[in-house]
């Protein structure tokens, strides 16, 4: 099993302030030399909640594209992009850009959106948000496998599109879904590599998602064992951040030893990928983090 750590990319969650690119590389650097086999960014264009200011976010493109020169091995994922974002066939394109500069590193994380201030502060429709998505699927997943495609839809168009030079990998990178509703499910089933879902906690908050994604692979003839799982798992350190997180609802706890044989617990679950969001993310938290993956490891 792999195991991958989120990199923040966006203001300080209490103090609002910026965090520079430098912070990040960091970061991602000394999860690579800590011995993570990959990385992932978030795809936002800011946070906005009520009665608070607005947080921001670097773009994830740029960043995950510098992170690709700023890294030797692990794999670079993005959790997830959102394809109301960016054409379609433009971010295919992308995609086999960076997947060449990081000599076959990326794993390509796509989702449909849920945040509504960020469409309508960037002029972005918010409708439709499913159908647009699987519009999108039919021109990104030809264009990464076989170069081209010829697509005429109701939200999106690319006639006699071919994506030129072709990247590192004949197939292009792989392709993981992010999301969690019946509708998305079933597109996951039919299109995907791989499908991410989180926030979970310990390996046995596997089990109700799992049945979901077996379910849905039922439904459209596809043997589960061919879709590879992926969770995101929120680790929270009560210690040094007392109140939890609104946005975890049941996240691991714990020490390096508890995390350590939590990720044992998703290996043996058959989870293809683990990735960590941190709560709160700073390095101390990542130093903990990275003592349980250790740990791990050596009992592997």
């Amino acid at each position: 099993m792999k195991i991958g750590l989120l990199i923040y990319i966006a203001d300080d969650r209490q103090t609002y302030t910026k965090r520079p690119y430098a912070e990040i590389r960091d970061a991602a650097q000394q999860a690579e030399a800590d011995g993570f086999d990959s990385i992932w960014i978030p795809d936002h264009l800011f946070y906005r909640q009520p009665d608070e200011p607005t947080r921001g976010i670097w773009e994830c493109w740029t960043v995950l594209s510098a992170l690709a020169e700023a890294t030797q091995r692990v794999e670079l994922g993005t959790l997830v992009v959102c394809t109301s974002f960016r054409n379609p066939a433009i971010l295919a394109k992308m995609a086999t850009a960076l997947d060449e500069v990081s000599d076959g590193r990326l794993v390509l994380g796509i989702g449909a959106g849920w945040n509504e201030p960020e469409y309508d502060a960037f002029g972005l429709p918010f409708d439709r948000r499913v159908a647009r998505f699987e519009e999108a699927v039919q021109i990104i997943k030809p264009l990464l496998r076989e170069g081209r495609v010829d697509f005429e839809g109701k939200y999106y168009q690319a006639r006699d599109c071919e994506d030129l030079p072709r990247g590192p990998r004949a197939s292009g990178p792989p392709l993981l879904f992010g999301g969690e509703g019946p509708r998305m499910l079933r597109l996951t089933a039919r299109y995907s590599d791989m499908w991410n879902t989180g926030y979970m906690g310990e390996p046995e908050t596997m089990a109700e998602p799992l049945a979901r994604i077996h379910a849905a692979c039922d439904e459209v003839g596809r043997d589960p064992a061919t879709l590879g799982i992926t969770a995101l798992i929120g680790l929270w350190f009560p210690e040094f951040l007392p109140e939890k997180p609104a946005f975890l609802e049941n996240p691991l706890v714990g020490t390096p030893e508890q995390i350590a044989r939590a990720m044992r617990g998703y290996a043996d679950l058959g989870v293809q990928h683990i990735m960590f969001q941190l709560a709160p993310y700073t390095a101390q938290t990542r130093a903990l983090l990275s003592e349980g993956l250790r740990l791990y490891r050596a009992s592997a």
